[in-house]
């Protein structure tokens, strides 16, 4: 069974405004080699928690297979969305605790949808804290918001600029 390792960020400039998202899934197989796959996209016009959202969709279900998963973000919004609050909003039809429609409802459910049966653990890491997997999400995240020629890489880790992305 792989190793899955997932960074997601997002980035809306003005919020709402341009945005951007990027993830970074590392798949480490059996053999101890690790292939690098880079996403992102953006929109015109959007809000950051809506491009977090996105990361976080465009990384797991970018994500090979599904072995062991782990998830970093430095979103409180996501980690406390997916691994708290949706279960109330999923019990109550997509209602927060004071009765208001959930916001992102297409989004979260999308989440929910390409979580659905993976062993996740969710982990906060500091945004803008050297965290080189979070620092090239940002990059990648606001380049598609300033809607600049984003380059993604895909490859083996070891022809991969940041050698020490799984240091965190």
């Amino acid at each position: 069974m792989s190793k899955i390792v997932i960074f997601t960020d997002g980035s809306s400039r003005n919020n709402p405004g341009p945005g951007g998202w990027g993830a970074i899934v590392v798949e480490i197989g059996d053999d101890g080699k690790a292939h690098i796959t880079e996403l992102g996209g953006g929109e015109k016009h959007t809000t950051n928690n809506k491009m977090e959202l996105m990361a976080a969709i465009g990384g797991i279900c970018g994500a090979p297979g599904s072995g062991d998963i782990t998830v970093l973000s430095d979103s409180s919004y996501v980690i406390k969305g997916i691994t708290d609050w949706i279960h109330g909003w999923k019990r109550n039809d997509w209602r927060t605790s004071a009765k208001k429609a959930v916001l992102n409802k297409d989004l979260w459910m999308k989440l929910d949808e390409c979580t659905a049966g993976k062993a996740i653990r969710w982990k906060q890491v500091a945004g803008h804290a050297g965290v080189a997997g979070n620092e090239r999400c940002d990059q990648i995240a606001t380049g598609f918001a300033d809607d600049e020629d984003v380059k993604l890489y895909e490859g083996p880790i070891g022809d991969y600029h940041l050698k020490d992305i799984l240091k965190i």
